[in-house]
């Protein structure tokens, strides 16, 4: 997996653009250049308890510690895009309900970042943020149009067309993992109780729960994962993934599963908006590239979207794992900061 690229402060190309990453246990700074390598980066603890209104003052601190680090005053700087998990309102710049920051229902955090800075703030959905990063430096670079799924606890993600983030009328869009993939009367639950979801199928809590389930029903205890579940361990997707690589057949059914689901909800996705690629990101990703494990799942998906597709798409879709890893959310919050910042400037 590729890191951000990083250059030297002092060889930046100008504009200059600070991409805000705001997570429920860190938050991540970056200063990144119009060619979208990052000059210096920070990583701050949210200390969400103490309310959002303090945690930005902190990243404020950091954003003028790192100007003056490289010698540029604050006004330097073009544009701030900031990112947050929601639920939020993106128009009004309005945290809402998140729910991993539990003390900041209803927070103006943009126009807070921007009164604390004194400059424009771009505000973003974080799993959107991650999928601009991939379309403007990562697994999409080469496309003009892209879908990122992003797997882990849940399934999120995020849909660029020509530069343009989609966001939605209600600040929903994006919200890949709750396209409908089972719609029978005992279709799986999310947490909030929808049926038939694609999360409830691919997450990481739904591998959880149908590996359990697996479980339940081998009774005569053939798979490894019973030794490590019975000697204490909690079971988990890396569990799954340790031991479908050593050669157990439940953990391997359920990570090639795993793939039939998101292949499913790929190809309603592409028939949609006909991306140029399909970006994987997230945790969940068993291994990747690195592992023969990865490259196994990720070709069961690419099976199951060329059974399904019309042949066109299915034939010249690019499916893949992303390439940023965590730093794909500042760096697209940047990359939405700096696409909104030239748009306005050839508008004006």
């Amino acid at each position: 997996m590729a890191s951000a690229p990083h250059i030297e402060p002092g060889k930046e190309t100008l504009p200059l653009f600070f991409g805000v990453d705001v997570g429920g246990t860190n938050i991540k700074i970056g200063l990144v250049d119009d060619d979208g390598n990052t000059v210096v980066y920070r990583k701050i603890p949210t200390l969400e308890t103490e309310g959002p209104q303090r945690y930005m003052e902190r990243t404020t601190e950091v954003i003028q510690e790192i100007c003056a680090e490289i010698g540029r005053p604050l006004s330097d700087i073009s544009a701030i895009g900031l990112a947050t998990p929601g639920t939020m309102d993106i128009e009004a710049g309005m945290l809402l309900e998140p729910h991993n920051l539990p003390n900041s229902y209803n927070f103006p955090i943009r126009d807070c970042l921007s009164q604390l800075t004194g400059r424009p703030v771009i505000y973003a959905n974080d799993a959107n943020a991650a999928a601009f990063g991939e379309y403007w430096l990562g697994s999409g670079r080469e496309f003009r149009s892209m879908i990122l799924l992003t797997l882990g606890t849940g399934v999120g993600g995020g849909i660029i067309v020509e530069d343009l983030l989609i966001d939605g009328e209600h600040s929903h869009g994006g919200e890949l993992g709750h396209i409908i993939i089972d719609f029978s009367e005992n279709a799986r639950k999310i947490p909030t109780g929808q049926k038939g979801h694609l999360e409830a199928y691919a997450s990481g809590t739904a591998i959880i729960k149908r590996t359990h389930e697996a479980l339940a029903g081998d009774l005569q205890k053939e798979s490894s994962l019973h030794i490590r579940v019975d000697n204490g361990e909690p079971l988990s997707p890396l569990m799954v993934s340790q031991e479908a690589s050593r050669g157990d057949a439940i953990s391997l059914h359920i990570v090639m599963e795993t793939a039939r689901y998101l292949g499913i909800g790929i190809v309603s996705l592409m028939h949609t908006i006909d991306p140029g690629a399909v970006v994987l990101g997230g945790a969940i990703n068993f291994g990747g590239h690195e592992t023969s494990l990865g490259r196994q799942f990720l070709e069961r998906i690419r099976q199951e979207v060329k059974a399904r597709a019309f042949p066109v798409p299915a034939e010249k879709t690019v499916v893949d794992f992303a390439r940023l890893g965590g730093d794909a959310g500042y760096l697209g919050a940047a990359g939405k900061a700096r696409a909104v910042t030239h748009r306005d400037s050839l508008n004006s």
